[in-house]
């Protein structure tokens, strides 16, 4: 994942050294260091608080695939406790929660379009029917996701079609991430982290970021 998008970030960085990329008021130098910033930082995880939740039977017989498939340390998760239950700490990470949502704000504090919240709570409600709770690995959101607001943001904001994307994929995935965690059943599954922005929603913000930013390219042409 970190060689594709590392490999990605070389065009971009062409683009915008031709200053061809923008995503409203963050020009192309900044979006270029919030890019790198972002997937630089990717692994760090800062805590954030603790909640109990349920160390399920299954996991067990589980726990070597999804370690396979999600890259999560299930195994060792098993073993950090004895008990029936986690001791779950939630953290932010830093490059898939924290900058993105600094960056958030700041475009919405300085270019609060209507369209974007309005396609943002389309998104939320795409999050939260598609992500899922997903027992030794945390919560996972799909990696296209975002990409549910390209067309609503060239319909409805042509001309500002990046700054739509950034915020409504962004800040609905972050947003319905934080739904799911508040929502899901903590008696029938748990883990012993879930990092928001991380392992299971990372990608799906990148991909936002990164779509975002090409857009504006695509469109002036």
């Amino acid at each position: 994942m970190y060689a594709i998008f590392g490999f990605l970030l070389l065009p971009i960085a062409s683009l915008c050294y031709n200053k061809d990329l923008s995503i409203g008021t963050i020009s192309s130098t900044p979006l270029f260091f919030l890019l790198l910033i972002m997937l630089v930082t990717s692994r760090i995880e800062i805590p954030f608080t603790k909640i109990r939740t349920k160390k399920p039977e299954h996991l067990k017989r589980d726990a070597l695939a999804l370690e396979n498939i999600y890259g999560v340390a299930v195994l060792d998760e098993l073993f950090f406790e004895k008990r029936q239950a986690f001791d779950t700490e939630i953290t932010l990470n830093l490059g898939g929660f924290i900058i993105p949502t600094l960056a958030l704000l700041y475009l919405i504090i300085n270019q609060p379009y209507t369209a974007a919240l309005e396609v943002m709570l389309s998104i939320i409600v795409a999050v939260s029917l598609l992500a899922e709770m997903i027992s030794g690995v945390g919560i996972v959101v799909p990696d296209y996701v975002g990409l549910i607001s390209v067309p609503f943001a060239l319909v409805l904001a042509p001309q500002n079609t990046a700054v739509v994307i950034f915020i409504s994929s962004v800040g609905g995935i972050l947003i319905g991430s934080c739904a799911t965690l508040l929502t899901f059943n903590r008696e029938k599954k748990g883990s012993a982290y879930i990092n928001l922005g991380g392992k299971g929603g990372f990608k799906a913000i990148y991909v936002s970021a990164l779509v975002a930013s090409l857009i504006s390219y695509i469109v002036t042409i």
